[in-house]
């Protein structure tokens, strides 16, 4: 039996929006953290419902179907937080329904969150103007792309205002939990994790994924590679920037990643362009371009090198049916 809370907390309302495509582990994780919230508090602390951008049963990324609670979309927002759950391609279910009702939510002052790729709809909602975000890595390039004066950060989630992302997976509990902690009882927050045999939830700055290694120098190098994919600079550019000689860097690059830091800058760059490849209805022109590369046949040529096939290949081999 879990613990419970010497006094009951004030109650909330929250709302999720579930695109398709959406995230199963993340929605179940947010739910089950409520349900869970709930059982600690010893009473209904928390109301939750689901909606779905398509006004139908959405299909997740696992094949599950979610069918929505309500499909009244008017009126005013009585949620104190509401959170959109996406997957691929998010602005392709962006409806004027949802605009609307995140338009409505916005003056109400509720917060607002994205979850995985909801972190996207945010942003062309105009909803992450001046503040920090996080979104699932894969998406990362492809946001910076589109939105390149949002501050986003490789940590899995950021509450910071009235906005809660979460990069998706496990991190979901723990940016609702963070939400609780902030916004409804910190007690309820820590015995809500007890009784999830969660642990202490983690701190928003925990990064997404595990680095390789602890070298100081070759994070900040990998930070600086990947935040100038476009426009590569020169490995002598950023040995300046880290002070550190080029033959040094190379050493440890090496040491480490069996790469010089040329290659592993380049290796950074194809992934972008891959999850670009995959994951976007941009031209192989339009890609390589965004990738780094100087011409679509050196770009073309490093990709077959780097992943086996060309981007033709990838592309048609990994096309995803249209729901």
């Amino acid at each position: 039996m879990p613990d419970s809370v010497p006094n009951t907390p004030t109650m909330a309302n929250v709302t999720f929006i579930l695109f398709p495509q959406f995230q199963m582990l993340a929605y179940v994780l947010a739910t089950e953290t409520l349900r869970v919230a709930n059982k600690c508090a010893g009473s209904e602390v928390f109301f939750w419902q689901t909606r779905s951008a398509t006004n139908l049963p959405v299909q997740a990324s696992n094949g599950a179907l979610i069918a929505p609670d309500t499909v009244d979309w008017q009126g005013r927002p009585e949620a104190d937080l509401i959170l959109l759950c996406a997957g691929y391609d998010p602005l392709d279910h962006l409806t004027a329904r949802v605009r609307a009702f995140a338009s409505r939510a916005k003056t109400r002052q509720c917060v607002i969150g994205g979850v995985d790729t909801g972190t996207v709809i945010l942003a062309e909602l105009g909803l992450l103007d001046g503040t920090k975000a996080v979104l699932h890595y894969e998406a990362e390039a492809t946001f910076r792309e589109g939105w390149p004066e949002i501050e986003i950060s490789d940590q899995i989630y950021c509450l910071d205002g009235r906005r809660l992302t979460a990069a998706g997976g496990t991190a979901t509990g723990d940016a609702v939990l963070a939400w609780i902690a902030r916004d409804v009882d910190s007690d309820l927050a820590s015995v809500t994790a007890n009784g999830m045999v969660h642990g202490e939830v983690r701190r928003s700055e925990t990064p997404q994924r595990s680095p390789k290694t602890a070298d100081p120098v070759l994070l900040r190098m990998h930070q600086l590679m990947v935040e100038n994919v476009s426009e590569p600079v020169s490995i002598k550019e950023i040995c300046g920037r880290l002070c550190e000689s080029e033959k040094k860097l190379r050493r440890r690059c090496l040491a480490t990643y069996n790469q010089t830091p040329s290659a592993y800058y380049q290796a950074r760059r194809l992934e972008v362009g891959y999850h670009f490849i995959t994951n976007s209805q941009l031209s192989i022109t339009e890609i390589a371009r965004t990738s780094g590369f100087e011409s679509l046949s050196s770009f073309s040529r490093a990709i077959r090198i780097h992943y086996g096939s060309s981007p033709k290949q990838i592309r048609k081999r990994t096309s995803k049916p249209k729901i």
